[in-house]
């Protein structure tokens, strides 16, 4: 078939995926509502867009944490991506560095992070957990800076994983074959065999640490020198904890609807917590974008730029790392179009006075 846009890959990644693979990346908690509303709340915001202005050479070109990207696109931490190909996130890592951005890579990882940070070809930061052995938390964390990760995402709304009933249904697990490389590598027990729950939810709640507080990110910048980002704040007082934390970045995120069900959109709750951060830190977002329109409207309201999750899986799915970077390639050549249709040559024109919200 033709991929004309990211619904193209979700729809075909769904023939070629096992159920029990494609339920679990594509799935939210509980009814779901929060995953919808990640993508519905983008829809009701307009972009009043500008006129008569010159937007024959047009720059995406932009900067996160002081690295030069050639557009405002991060691919987002994802877990277990050998279950979409068999690559995994090393196809990944190669697709992202081909698109000139970062990848962002799980601590649930099918490839370890050495062989993923030995294949990129640009930057990589490392997604998060704490483990409840600080020694085995601390010990990752060597391993990533050792390996040339570049940043640590620290994710902070697991303090337990939230139920996805698709999973239980499914009795999700990893097929033989497949790990957790990190966390194996790591002296960590791997993913247990298949129960008569999700295998996943038992894990993680073995290995994490439901304690986890603000104290905690001081304690892991300590024995870092990576700058840290708190992947998962949707509120403005938890933003200015984080700040005041001492976190290089802000990731506005509630984890794809995968944690909290009636979580709010996070386009929706964006602009609360860069007015909160007052210019301190730079603030992402991530959640439902799905068009090049969705990234105007994120930078509008105050985004330095965005996550890009599941419809990178669904090109990896469908054919390893060159749909993968045709997924991005399809989102930058939409964000191109998008920003020559509101008037906006740069990313700095892209300015709040575009943003109207429906009624």
């Amino acid at each position: 078939m033709d991929f004309v846009s990211l619904f193209d890959y979700e729809k075909s990644a769904a023939e070629v995926l096992s159920r029990m693979a494609f339920d679990y990346f594509a799935s939210g908690a509980f009814d779901e509502v929060t995953l919808a509303e990640n993508r519905r709340a983008y829809q009701r915001i307009w972009l009043k867009y500008h006129v008569m202005v010159d937007v024959s050479r047009r720059d995406l070109s932009t900067t996160v944490l002081g690295q030069k990207l050639s557009m405002p696109i991060l691919v987002a931490p994802m877990a277990f991506q050998r279950l979409a190909h068999d690559s995994g996130e090393i196809a990944t890592v190669k697709a992202a560095g081909a698109a000139g951005t970062v990848m962002i890579l799980s601590t649930l990882s099918t490839c370890s992070v050495e062989e993923v940070a030995a294949a990129a070809s640009g930057p990589v930061w490392f997604q998060l957990y704490v483990f409840k052995d600080r020694a085995v938390t601390k010990a990752l964390v060597e391993r990533v800076e050792a390996a040339g990760c570049q940043a640590l995402v620290l994710t902070v709304d697991t303090p337990m994983l939230s139920c996805r009933e698709r999973d239980v249904r499914n009795q999700f697990h990893l097929p033989q074959g497949l790990s957790a490389k990190n966390l194996a590598l790591s002296g960590l027990q791997n993913l247990p065999e298949e129960t008569d729950e999700s295998a996943l939810y038992k894990y993680f709640a073995q290995l994490t640490d439901s304690s986890l507080s603000w104290k905690d990110v001081a304690w892991l910048k300590s024995i870092t020198k990576l700058p840290v980002l708190v992947k998962g704040v949707v509120r403005a007082d938890d933003a200015v904890k984080a700040v005041e934390c001492g976190v290089s970045g802000i990731i506005v995120s509630n984890h794809g609807g995968r944690q909290l069900d009636s979580a709010p959109a996070t386009i929706d709750v964006l602009k609360e917590v860069v007015d909160a951060v007052e210019k301190r830190v730079e603030v992402l977002v991530d959640g439902g974008i799905r068009r090049g329109t969705d990234i105007v409207k994120a930078i509008a309201l105050g985004a330095r730029a965005v996550l890009l999750g599941r419809p990178v899986l669904w090109g990896l799915a469908v054919g390893g790392e060159q749909s993968a970077r045709d997924v991005l390639e399809i989102l930058r050549r939409e964000l191109d179009l998008a920003m020559a249709l509101c008037g906006c040559p740069t990313l700095g024109d892209i300015k709040l006075d575009l943003i109207l919200t429906k009624s």
